[in-house]
């Protein structure tokens, strides 16, 4: 009998796990865009702890393991900017990043009012872009950060949250 994923809030303790995870996971977008220089593989584990003090991190669990997180937080115009959606190489394709990214979306606009969602990735992450329109999201802008990638801004307002559409 094989064991279900969970979805909870991160605490203290899943600091250094979801760091680890970070790293393991961007290693294919590291590679993807030639730049191993990128913030979540250069992100300190001090400043991880930030985040989990200062915003809403969720993560799935498979037993004890941590094997994928989100995070997000609401600024003060009710934007609930939503990153780092990670997913453990060997349960991608299971539907976890979108459990994750529903989830994190029902919290942010529960407890922080959210009145639309962003989240942004490289222009070449087909996978991402995939996930993130089959959640409603469509994109806003671009901005080229480097020779080699152009960030692509997703967005959605609040009321579309709920309703996952199909791609």
């Amino acid at each position: 009998m094989g064991m279900s994923v969970t979805i909870s809030a991160a605490t203290e303790q899943d600091a250094e796990s979801i760091l680890k995870l970070q790293y393991l996971c961007y290693q294919s977008e590291a590679e993807l865009y030639g730049d191993y220089g990128i913030e979540p593989l250069t992100q300190p584990l001090d400043s991880l702890r930030e985040e989990l003090a200062g915003g809403t991190v969720l993560v799935a669990r498979l037993g004890d393991e941590v094997v994928a997180s989100v995070r997000g937080a609401v600024d003060a115009d009710g934007t609930a900017r939503i990153n780092k959606l990670i997913v453990h190489p060997r349960m991608q394709r299971h539907g976890l990043g979108g459990r994750l990214l529903d989830a994190i979306e029902a919290r942010l606009g529960t407890e922080g009012e959210a009145k639309s969602f962003q989240l942004f990735t490289g222009h070449r992450s087909e996978r991402n872009l995939r996930l993130y329109r089959k959640h409603g999201y469509a994109p806003v802008s671009q901005e080229r950060v480097g020779e080699r990638m152009t960030l692509v801004t997703l967005a959605k307002g609040a009321d579309t949250a709920a309703y996952a559409t199909s791609a």
